[in-house]
């Protein structure tokens, strides 16, 4: 259930198990792919999540304590990305800002009485923060609720390796869900000028503050590495672990 698209009504009648809040970003992603490819991301991985965690439940015994539908909520499209400030477009909040907004608006999640919530994000800049807010979150005693976060990248087994920015795994990915906005006449550039790693890396330091230090178009990788078909691959387990994550949450006996 999209909880944009239902009526309160809709979701008064439902019996929720989890709520899945994607959360991305509106940052650049290269000369090929739109400025917001994060968001795009976590929210196909969010409702493909949703799907194979309702697809489970249908061989699921309701004893479980598991009904079977998801909320997937409307996705936060601005995250923590100054690092990419110098490149045209790109939007970014404090981490303060960015960890009270995401907080408190979960927080409405519960006074409905859907105490689990999943982030499902789609940013690097945003797992730090991310991380404090799930946690501070479940310790609140003001609601009953609980909630991790969840980064779609960070769960495709040995393809976690490639990720760059703009690179293999987000183009592939793009090129799976939403092929119309890859600008396909520009991946040979955005390749030609990628960096090979993200930042400047001296004893475990990163001595690069903002992106453009180390990468002139902004891609971070190869991106004519990422084919549609590695695309709904990188989905396919990205939502597998999504679900799984989803139903160990919600078996969480409640902290």
């Amino acid at each position: 259930m999209r909880l944009a698209d239902a009526t309160w009504t809709d979701v008064r009648d439902a019996d929720v198990d989890v709520a899945f809040v994607p959360v991305g970003s509106t940052e650049q992603h290269g000369p090929h792919a739109p400025l917001g490819t994060d968001t795009l991301d976590a929210v196909a991985v969010a409702e493909a999540g949703a799907a194979a965690y309702e697809d489970e439940a249908a061989d699921r015994d309701a004893s479980e304590g598991r009904t079977g539908e998801v909320a997937v909520a409307p996705p936060i499209p601005v995250g923590v990305a100054e690092e990419h400030r110098a490149f045209d477009g790109t939007m970014w909040v404090s981490p303060d800002a960015f960890r009270a907004y995401v907080r408190e608006a979960a927080e409405s999640i519960p006074h409905h009485g859907i105490d689990r919530v999943v982030f499902v994000n789609g940013h690097g800049g945003n797992v730090e923060a991310l991380a404090e807010v799930a946690r501070r979150f479940s310790r609140d005693d003001a609601h009953d609720g609980y909630a991790v976060a969840f980064t779609w990248f960070e769960a495709v087994g040995d393809h976690a390796s490639d990720m760059g920015h703009a690179g293999p795994l987000e183009t592939a990915l793009l090129r799976a869900t939403n092929p119309d906005l890859v600008r396909e006449d520009r991946v040979a550039a955005a390749s030609e000028g990628a960096a090979d790693r993200w930042g400047d890396w001296v004893s475990g330091v990163n001595l690069a503050r903002d992106s453009d230090e180390f990468t002139g178009n902004g891609v971070v990788g190869d991106p004519a590495d990422g084919d549609a078909d590695r695309g709904a691959e990188l989905l396919t387990l990205a939502s597998d672990s999504l679900a799984s994550l989803a139903a160990a949450v919600v078996e969480r006996e409640s902290i």
